[in-house]
């Protein structure tokens, strides 16, 4: 009797993880506070902090990062017109930390793939995503959102500094300038990727219109109503149904940091609210401080040091004079 339990409790148990994980019409969504103790899938670039920071790129030059969700979702569903795409969404809190600001060797995405297996693609400026081959190829089956901070003309970037949308392709079909809509007054305020400082993205893609809207705020702005911008494209003309979600970033020859704080999604549903107030605590970023020692030092050394100078040369034309003088009596 007790096999026959033990066997019954975990056929059942089979049944409530197969329901959640691989039913197609079953809502699915996580959440990612810290990301300690989760069987995130990482290359051998990715680590995880200690106080659970997904840091997709250590700094090293030429590498690339890759983080993965660890199960496949189920992204088709059944419409009067045959299988579409569900309604999904995601929001996550990234920062890039350059070697100053504005300066950064490229950026990251969030993206939807077919496969968690991206070691063929480059680094540079593409992302860890794709390679110079199959850049463009519809059999690539990749939709993602990309933070772009460095200005490439082979893949028509509109400056250093900008926000795309890219199907299969890091040409992104659309993008905008990096920033946000002020909720009280809907003043357009920018921001820079590459700036030390934490932000959030949030991306919704409705199932029903086929419109992606992205929006993106500083770390402790309430999401704005107005989203940055909204592009409108089927997406089960790109994504197989079973498909994999997460991150990639690159580097190149400077030296670049990109982290991933927090990440959450949802299908058939808005991805899970983010308490950014509990969030990992971020390394020091940005420039080391300067010594107090030579803060105080520097401007007297450097004051003294005119005035030495100014002084010198008061002597020396006095002394010409004086000289010049001496001369004509």
């Amino acid at each position: 009797m007790a096999a026959i339990k033990v066997i019954t409790t975990t056929f059942l148990l089979f049944l409530i993880l197969y329901h959640k994980f691989f039913a197609t019409g079953e809502e699915e969504q996580f959440i990612y506070a810290v990301f300690c103790g989760n069987n995130i899938i990482v290359n051998s670039m990715v680590v995880v902090t200690p106080n659970g920071l997904l840091h997709l790129t250590n700094g090293m030059a030429q590498s690339k990062g890759h983080a993965f969700h660890p199960m496949a979702l189920h992204f088709h569903e059944c419409g009067s017109n045959g299988k579409v795409v569900r309604s999904f969404s995601a929001s996550f809190v990234f920062v890039i930390h350059p070697i100053a600001p504005g300066v950064s060797a490229q950026g990251l995405t969030f993206f939807v793939s077919p496969t968690n297996n991206l070691s063929s693609a480059f680094s540079n400026q593409f992302l860890g995503l794709l390679n110079k081959k199959n850049n463009g190829n519809t059999s690539n089956n990749i939709f993602a959102i990309k933070l772009d901070t460095v200005l490439n003309n082979n893949m028509l970037d509109i400056n250093y500094n900008h926000v795309g949308i890219d199907i299969n392709d890091l040409r992104s079909m659309d993008f905008y300038n990096v920033g946000y809509y002020d909720n009280k007054n809907g003043t357009f305020c920018n921001l820079i990727l590459a700036s030390f400082e934490p932000m959030q993205v949030w991306m919704d893609y409705n199932g029903e219109s086929k419109i992606n809207s992205v929006t993106l705020a500083p770390l402790h702005v309430t999401k704005p109503v107005w989203p940055l911008f909204t592009t409108t494209y089927d997406l089960s003309r790109v994504l197989r149904n079973q498909s994999y979600v997460g991150f990639s970033s690159s580097t190149s020859i400077l030296d670049t940091h990109h982290y991933v704080v927090g990440w959450s999604f949802g299908m058939n549903q808005s991805a899970p609210l983010i308490d950014v107030n509990r969030l990992p605590e971020l390394p020091h970023l940005g420039p080391k401080p300067q010594s107090k020692l030579l803060v105080i030092i520097l401007p007297i050394a450097t004051t003294t040091f005119i005035l030495v100078i100014v002084s010198a040369i008061i002597v020396l034309r006095w002394w010409k004079m004086r000289y010049a003088e001496l001369q004509e009596d």
